[in-house]
């Protein structure tokens, strides 16, 4: 990062309010991509690390991720054994091809922040039926579905001055049975494709899709679908635009592979 452009840095402790949001502010969490490359437009960076909020609750409601929460400290999580859905916290946070340092460092709520399609914080959170907590300026919060928090690629629902406190995910989704398929270009290559399935006690099935396309897409069936109708559904609800594009996979790369990763994920949940 070209340090050059930053004329100050705020350093918030456990008892400061969040200040005043001024056009070239920037808050810094874990700062992995921050300071990655240069940020010219940046004049001035609020440390949020040092506001102590709880890295993670555990409930009979569900469980609650603060957006500081390291993805080292995800992964090392015991949730509840009956929280059967579970294995995807694991397998989200290694799909976040990293180094230790970047594990330590890069947190839940930056993955999300960044809104980039690979993100996996956000596959995990929006399968999950995930639901954003937002800190306004004003001292109110206000709550947003992740899905519709992510927008498309580095644009969120923040608007200037709000910030990320935390991602809920009801215990209903975690205890849904759950399957997870991720592909690349590279065995250890950026996510072209990460699509996620979910099946209640009640038969509901849900697919939900990142990597491949411009936002998260999650698509619900009251019941296990046969294999015409969600390729059929999976086509009409992700048009051609949707799907992305950059050096980690073409369009109709991503698309081809979703269909045979949602196929897979389709029969094994359907045993």
């Amino acid at each position: 990062m070209d340090l050059n452009c930053v004329t100050s840095v705020i350093a918030l402790g456990k008892a400061d309010a969040l200040p005043d949001w001024q056009d070239g502010d920037a808050w810094l969490a874990g700062g992995t991509w921050l300071f990655s490359e240069p940020q010219p437009g940046l004049r001035r960076l609020i440390d949020v690390a040092g506001l102590g909020w709880p890295m993670h609750a555990i409930s009979d409601d569900g469980l609650t991720v603060s957006a500081t929460c390291t993805i080292a400290e995800l992964d090392r999580l015991e949730l509840p054994k009956d929280w059967i859905a579970t294995p995807l916290v694991g397998q989200c946070c290694r799909a976040l091809l990293g180094s230790f340092k970047i594990w330590n460092r890069a947190t839940v709520g930056g993955n999300l922040c960044m809104a980039l399609p690979a993100g996996p914080m956000i596959a995990l959170t929006a399968a999950l039926d995930g639901v954003c907590t937002i800190l306004t300026p004003g001292g109110g919060d206000r709550f947003v579905s992740v899905c519709d928090f992510v927008l498309g690629p580095q644009r969120t629902a923040l608007k200037p001055g709000e910030i990320l406190r935390s991602i809920s995910m009801p215990v209903a989704a975690l205890r849904r049975r759950a399957a997870f398929r991720r592909i690349s270009l590279s065995p250890n290559g950026r996510s072209g494709a990460l699509v996620i399935g979910t099946l209640d006690a009640a038969g509901r099935f849900t697919l939900t899709v990142t990597a491949a396309t411009r936002r998260p897409v999650r698509i619900a069936f009251e019941a296990p679908p046969v294999a015409d109708a969600m390729q059929q559904r999976l086509a009409a609800t992700i048009p051609g635009g949707d799907w992305y594009d950059d050096v980690h996979g073409a369009p109709d790369w991503r698309r081809h592979v979703t269909l045979l990763v949602a196929e897979e994920i389709r029969q094994e949940l359907g045993r």
